[in-house]
């Protein structure tokens, strides 16, 4: 096709907007901009989403979804053009001019990416942001919802309650977390043993893969739609909007925290929750928080375990099933508050009941620096055990450092460990997030805090799953294995695809063999091809 006067016209104003306000450098801008014009139909509204170095704007919008100061540093490596699509035929040109320009993409949705992922790369990339697109519709007579991926499950949340108080979703606690990334890598909160992950409970999907179609659960296949659910959807292509399966909660539920320290039995109590939390009924969610803090009695530090739960169903059921479960974390009436589900999300992510708008805010009101890891408890720990862990929190490093403790059972325990990719089913009495954080005063420190929680990591592998050390995805942690830059073999992939997926990992490189056999879409710890043209060529 032969390009009119008026079209090449059009084309030099472009170019000459672009190099203009970003002075493009010739390491790439360049060529990517001239290419999202041309794939774009030389519309002139793409100068609007398209953000490089020089641009004024381009700082605020790369930090804008950074959820980890660990990654705002000079030294973390920068995109080389950021885009914000407005609408989804926008992101066809994305990946191809990337791919025509040898670029990677990193998607990101909420920008909760714990080893920084979604928008930070060591080799040449750009940062394709979703945050303009999160539309949510809910259908609340056939209890499902369509929810863009750039939502966040904050704002999910507020529209399936304005809809309906007796609907609810299974996934997490923090509102300002992605759909995006939440739901492809599994995602679980406070229903998760009622109602298992996120990822269970999603009926469809809408997808761009790497040869620039949309596809939809039926057009990709059964093979691919399961690999998105838990599997990381980043390794297949881009993700545009979820289908869920919206579930039913009660009108009221009740929710309690109990703050038991090492003078009031804590060790005990942790000791004996592990035997019976994931035996409870499966409306019955009791997480355990870990942390040092001052004490009551001597001025001194102790530990404090606070026992922090959700139950669907009123305060007069909770109690006799407490008192016949768990009778020894003493629970009383007065420790109990009945509210809404939605009142209960927000008393789970610390914020006032009556604050119902906060959950449409983005951003995190304290943004730190911090490190995470994953465990897998398949064997009650010992009373010493515990002690041990208690010892490494009276260390120096750990002052904000904290465990969090999810049962599992109920729910979990009966979907099939190959259902989706997320493998941790039957046979897991609850999972550990541990996690360090330091302040930004403290950021040349930053290596004894992440050498701490190294040793915590250290110090628990005689107590956790083994063969293999079973880890959760979206906790990500590069320390248990990484990819080679550029390309990676399958077995270079497996040392941390097994600990994520277990025998899954097998299907989910079979997976991306066929849906992106060069590898496009790939990261530090994406599924790799088994065999691929970039292997063929030598590359």
């Amino acid at each position: 096709m032969m390009n009119t006067p008026s079209t090449c016209s059009l084309l030099f104003a472009l170019l000459v907007i672009f190099s203009c306000s970003w002075a493009v450098s010739s390491d790439g801008h360049d060529d990517f901009i001239q290419c999202m014009s041309i794939q774009s139909n030389n519309d002139s509204s793409i100068s609007n989403v398209v953000y490089t170095p020089n641009d004024t704007s381009y700082s605020s919008i790369l930090n804008f979804s950074i959820q980890n100061l660990r990654f705002t540093s000079e030294t973390t490596p920068k995109p080389l053009v950021i885009v914000t699509p407005v609408q989804e035929s926008q992101i066809q040109p994305i990946i191809y001019c990337a791919k025509e320009n040898g670029m990677q993409i990193r998607v990101r949705s909420g920008g909760h990416d714990y080893e920084g992922l979604s928008y930070a790369s060591e080799v040449p990339f750009v940062i394709l942001d979703l945050f303009n697109l999160r539309e949510i519709s809910v259908d609340a007579d056939n209890k499902t919802a369509w929810v863009q991926t750039g939502s966040t499950i904050g704002e999910l949340y507020y529209r399936i309650s304005e809809t309906s108080q007796t609907l609810g979703f299974p996934a997490g606690v923090c509102p300002t977390v992605g759909v995006g990334g939440h739901f492809s890598g599994g995602g679980y909160g406070a229903l998760l043993r009622k109602y298992g992950l996120a990822a269970d409970n999603i009926i469809d999907a809408r997808l761009v893969d790497v040869n620039g179609r949309i596809l939809d659960r039926k057009s990709m296949g059964e093979d691919l739609f399961w690999a998105i659910r838990g599997g990381g959807g980043a390794s297949f292509g881009v993700i545009l909007a979820w289908k869920i399966q919206l579930v039913d909660v009660p009108e009221k539920v009740t929710v309690f925290t109990i703050d038991k320290t090492l003078d009031q039995n804590a060790t005990n109590i942790v000791h004996r929750w592990q035997y019976i939390a994931h035996k409870f009924d499966e409306d019955l969610f009791i997480r355990i928080l870990i942390r040092r803090v001052n004490s009551s009695q001597d001025g001194g530090r102790t530990i404090q375990a606070s026992f922090n739960s959700l139950y669907l169903g009123g305060v007069g059921t909770l109690l006799p099933l407490m008192q016949q479960s768990f009778p020894e974390l003493g629970l009383q009436r007065e420790y109990c508050t009945e509210m809404s589900w939605i009142e209960s999300i927000l008393y789970f992510a610390g914020f006032p009941i009556e604050s119902r708008e906060v959950l449409q805010n983005r951003t995190q009101p304290n943004v730190r620096y911090f490190k995470a890891k994953t465990d897998y408890v398949q064997k009650p720990i010992s009373r010493n055990g515990l002690e041990g862990i208690w010892k490494l929190f009276f260390e120096e490093e750990a002052e904000e450092a904290e465990m969090i403790l999810s049962p599992y059972g109920g729910r979990m325990d009966k979907i099939s460990d190959s259902a989706i990719p997320f493998p941790h089913r039957a046979g897991n009495l609850y999972k550990i997030q541990h996690l360090v954080y330091w302040e930004p005063e403290e950021v040349e420190a930053s290596d004894k805090y992440i050498n701490w929680i190294r040793k915590l990591y250290s110090y628990m592998a005689p107590y956790v799953s083994n063969f293999p050390r079973a880890a959760y995805i979206n906790y990500r942690d590069l320390d248990i294995g990484v990819n080679n830059k550029g390309n990676t073999s399958y077995s270079q992939a497996s040392i941390w695809g097994i600990k994520y997926f277990k025998n899954n990992f097998n299907r989910l490189v079979h997976v991306k063999t066929k849906v992106d056999p060069a590898n496009f879409f790939r990261n530090e710890q994406s599924i790799p091809p088994l065999y691929s043209w970039w292997n063929k060529n030598g590359k």
